[in-house]
């Protein structure tokens, strides 16, 4: 009985009009919010970290995705808007779920674009208390958010060993 009722809604819902279908699926499906995050990787290995105003940990720079905006420029915009870096994206994202906090978060390993002066680097956006490179293998404590990029991008095998 359950089995022919949920293939007659299915039914259903396949003649409606496609920006019904949409809206039906957008009210009855979690929503998440997507950001892009990166971390960058000086040509020593050092890893770029940044202190946000409103946090106490440490985290790589990134944020959430505006409204239409591509992952990938997503990372180059927030990475210039909070450090003033141009960056590389290096390879293919990992992708890191939370379902808790209901968030997608695109992490990317990037460098710094070639002729970037890497060193010095102050924060650019009010939202950026500190800004500093940091050894991989002395990382200070990090937020929950750049814990799992770096757990994933480990996973993924995206995370360069120290022979590259």
């Amino acid at each position: 009985m359950l089995r022919r009722l949920h293939l007659a809604l299915l039914k259903a819902f396949q003649r409606l009009p496609r920006p019904l279908r949409r809206f039906v699926v957008h009210r009855l499906a979690p929503c998440y919010s997507v950001g892009s995050i990166c971390v960058v990787e000086r040509h020593d290995g050092a890893l770029l970290l940044v202190r946000h105003s409103y946090r106490r940990k440490w985290g790589f720079p990134g944020g959430l995705l505006q409204r239409g905006e591509e992952a990938t420029d997503a990372a180059e915009r927030e990475t210039m808007e909070e450090v003033g870096l141009r960056i590389e994206l290096d390879g293919e994202p990992a992708v890191v779920v939370d379902s808790r906090a209901r968030r997608v978060d695109v992490v990317y390993r990037c460098r710094p674009a070639p002729g970037e002066a890497a060193d010095g680097l102050r924060p650019r956006s009010p939202e950026i208390v500190d800004v500093r490179w940091f050894d991989p293998l002395a990382l200070p404590e990090l937020q929950r958010e750049a814990s799992a990029a770096v757990v994933q991008l480990a996973r993924s095998g995206r995370l360069r060993d120290e022979g590259d």
